[in-house]
């Protein structure tokens, strides 16, 4: 398949690639922009000419080398536990889903869901701050109740991507899941 350009839920352009290993194993890849340079060149100033500012009326160093510290911390706690470079999907048809997210610092968390924990993967609705959004999950069958759902699990939770991408990428594990059973 080929990389399309998609947009996030607030617009911002994320990128889907679509990788096929085999006809029953195929893998997702929702991509985020890097972190701008220009926002934390804005973000950093601003701090800094609050902090020099409190600087000059009280004529404190302690408070400039605070800001930087502050500056410093905030950005590293940024990077290695808040912005997500990329979120994958990897469905591998008799074994089941791996979930990966990769942090802007290289920190990357992984999770794999058996197929025989997975009752299906359906496109979900909800309520976001003022609008509706849709999310793709994966729903977990019950072990006390074979009918019933124990768990819903999102995918793609940082990226966001809207339904179009969501719709393409559906699909695709629909077919894979309609193989395995």
């Amino acid at each position: 398949m080929e990389d399309e350009t998609f947009s996030d839920i607030s617009g911002k352009n994320i990128s889907l690639e679509c990788q096929n290993h085999s006809s029953f194993c195929r893998e997702f890849t929702v991509s985020s922009p890097k972190v701008s340079i220009g926002k934390v060149m804005v973000y950093t100033c601003a701090v800094w000419l609050v902090a020099y500012t409190v600087f000059f009326f009280t004529e404190n160093t302690a408070v400039l080398s605070s800001a930087i510290i502050v500056t410093l911390v905030g950005m590293m706690l940024h990077i290695h536990f808040v912005k997500v470079d990329h979120e994958s999907l990897l469905i591998i048809g008799s074994l089941g889903i791996q979930v990966s997210s990769s942090y802007a610092s290289g920190r990357e968390i992984t999770s794999f869901i058996e197929m025989s924990q997975i009752k299906d993967i359906v496109i979900n609705e909800a309520i976001y701050m003022h609008q509706i959004i849709y999310y793709l999950c994966v729903l977990l069958k019950d072990p006390s109740e074979p009918n019933a759902v124990s768990c819903v699990v999102p995918l793609f939770q940082s990226s966001k991507p809207r339904l179009n991408c969501l719709v393409k990428v559906y699909k695709s594990c629909q077919e894979i899941l309609s193989k395995c059973q």
